[in-house]
Parts: C-alpha cells; sequence; structure tokens
C-alpha cells in the first residue's frame, strides 16, 4: 500500500510517499480501507517537529495525519462492535495519510458515518468537528445569549457557528469581507476584523461568551466588553489571559456521532475548500500552512 511519511522534521519537503506492506490488525484492532483524509494544523506542527510532537513524545520516522474515513476491511480477534464492510470515520494519528490503516477502537475512537454522508465530509469532522463541538459545550451557551466567535469562517469556526446557531444562540462571526455573506448563510452576523472591533461589537450590543478560534483577538475583545475569563475559550492561544483551551477527547463517542447524524441530514454544513490525491498531499500542507484555507483540504485516497 502507499503510505505517506518523514524520515526527519521539516517542512513538507521531508514528506515522501512510499510503498510498504499491507497492516493487519492484531487482537482488539481493526483495519481500515481509507477513503478520505482531512488535513488540520496539527498534521504540519507534528511533521515540522514543533510542541506538537515532542509533547506526544513522537519522534520520526513517522506517518502524517489524523483524521480518516473509509471502511472496515479486516477485523482483529475480539472487536465486538464492528465488522467488515461497516463505513466509518474517527482518529488514527500519524497513520492517516494511507491507503490502509490500523485503528484500536478502545482507544481512538470510530464512528459509523451514516446514509447521507460522504466520506469526504464525515473525514472532515474528526478534530475540527470534536473541537467545535468541545467549544460550544464548554461555555454552556443559553438561548438567547450571544456567543462571539472569532475566525468564524475557519474549518472550526464555520462548525462553532452552526452548532450554536443550532441551539439558539446568537452568533457573531469575524472573517473578512468577502466571507460575510457566506456566515449569514451559516446563522452568523458577520462582523469585519480588525481595528475598531470592540466598538463594532459594543455597537452590535456585546457578547456574552467568546470562542477563539484564530490568535487572541477575539479574547482581548472579550476582555474589553467585561466578558468573565471563564465564559471564554481558545485553540493554541497558550493561556492567554487566563482563558482556557478547548478540551476534546477524541476516544469520546457522542460528539462524532451527533455531528454524523446533523451533517448527514444537512443541519450542518461541512465546508470543504477542495480535495487532492495522496500525491499532491505535500502541496496541500504546503497551502494549509499559508493560511487563508476556508474550509478544509482532503486527501481522497481513491482518487487518481
Amino acid at each position: 500500500m502507499r503510505r505517506l511519511m518523514h524520515r526527519t522534521f521539516g517542512g513538507p519537503a521531508v514528506l515522501e510517499l512510499e510503498q510498504v506492506p499491507d497492516p493487519e490488525p492484531g487482537p482488539g484492532e481493526v483495519r481500515v480501507r481509507v477513503h478520505a483524509a482531512a488535513l488540520n494544523p496539527v498534521d504540519w506542527k507534528i511533521f515540522s517537529g514543533t510542541a506538537a510532537a515532542t509533547s506526544r513524545g513522537l519522534e520520526p520516522p513517522l506517518g502524517v495525519g489524523n483524521d480518516i474515513a473509509g471502511v472496515v476491511d479486516a477485523v482483529g480477534e475480539g472487536v465486538p462492535d464492528l465488522a467488515v464492510g461497516d463505513r466509518v470515520f474517527g482518529s488514527a494519528r500519524t497513520r492517516a495519510m494511507q491507503d490502509r490503516t490500523i485503528v484500536d477502537p478502545a482507544v481512538e475512537r470510530l464512528a459509523r458515518i451514516p446514509d447521507g454522508l460522504d466520506d469526504v465530509r464525515a473525514s472532515a469532522l474528526v478534530v475540527a468537528g470534536r473541537t467545535a463541538w468541545a467549544g460550544v459545550e464548554q461555555l454552556h451557551l443559553e438561548r438567547g445569549e450571544t456567543l462571539l466567535v472569532n475566525g468564524a469562517a475557519g474549518g472550526v469556526g464555520v462548525l462553532a457557528v452552526q452548532l450554536a446557531s443550532h441551539r439558539g444562540i446568537r452568533v457573531l462571526g469575524t472573517a473578512s469581507e468577502r466571507n460575510h455573506d457566506r456566515l449569514r448563510v451559516l446563522g452568523a452576523e458577520p462582523v469585519a476584523y480588525g481595528e475598531g472591533l470592540v466598538d463594532r461589537l459594543r455597537a452590535l450590543g456585546g457578547v456574552d461568551a467568546v470562542f477563539e478560534t484564530h490568535g487572541t483577538a477575539g479574547i482581548d475583545a472579550g476582555i474589553a466588553l467585561g466578558v468573565p475569563v471563564a465564559r471564554m475559550v481558545g485553540i493554541a492561544t497558550k493561556g492567554h489571559a487566563g482563558v482556557a483551551g478547548v478540551a476534546t477527547d477524541l476516544a469520546v463517542t457522542g460528539a462524532l456521532d451527533e455531528l454524523a447524524a446533523l451533517a448527514a441530514d444537512g443541519t450542518l454544513d461541512v465546508p470543504i475548500a477542495g480535495t487532492v490525491p495522496l500525491e499532491d498531499a505535500a502541496d496541500a500542507y504546503r497551502v494549509l500552512m499559508g493560511g487563508h484555507v476556508h474550509g478544509k483540504l482532503v486527501v481522497d485516497l481513491l482518487a487518481g
């Protein structure tokens, strides 16, 4: 099978495609024929050798990626809930960008893909979906409250906007002008980035909570507007102003099932920025690292 991997830390140039034997599942494991694998910033932070790798004790040689969707094609002994032919999606840290991968469902959650949800969109729900879900949950929002989502057009932001709006929350979402119409469709009131953000938010009546998905500007605005630190969460904010990070646990089952159901029935729109074949994954990571990707980039392992 094909496997994207790296033998040293570095930029996308260190990624290489190799041919290796198909892995075989052991007791308690399943093998997934991967159809789609979504890209996440944490992927390149790992293969670049940042704290995302060292904090997890990861050293090359390593595979790449995390988010997978596909079909179970082999099952080890002692796996009661999954069978060959089941459509699944979930997490396979450093083992996603390959034709077949081994997953221990007791450690890395696999959820079933419902009818009406394709593999590309399912793969895009794993990290981004769980992060959006967990962030909204942590804020304990009540119907009628106002939530600021900073970076509302990004992979996590677009999902957080919809999840909060679905619960009856008023959502103000920061984004560049070109994304304002899109945010309105998703249920947010768009707000321009940059200087004067606090004044613009105050003119809209202020906010009760903040979900920071990009940088720290949303947190700073929340502080200026008197939002308690306990009512703000952030992604990769490194404890800025004492604000808690989003606490996700990919082994927890419920969120993936709920997210898949919402996406399958059309309640949740999962924006896909583009798909590429496995051979072009390194280039896709270059695009992701450049920023300004709206929606998810996904590797289609059935393409080509």
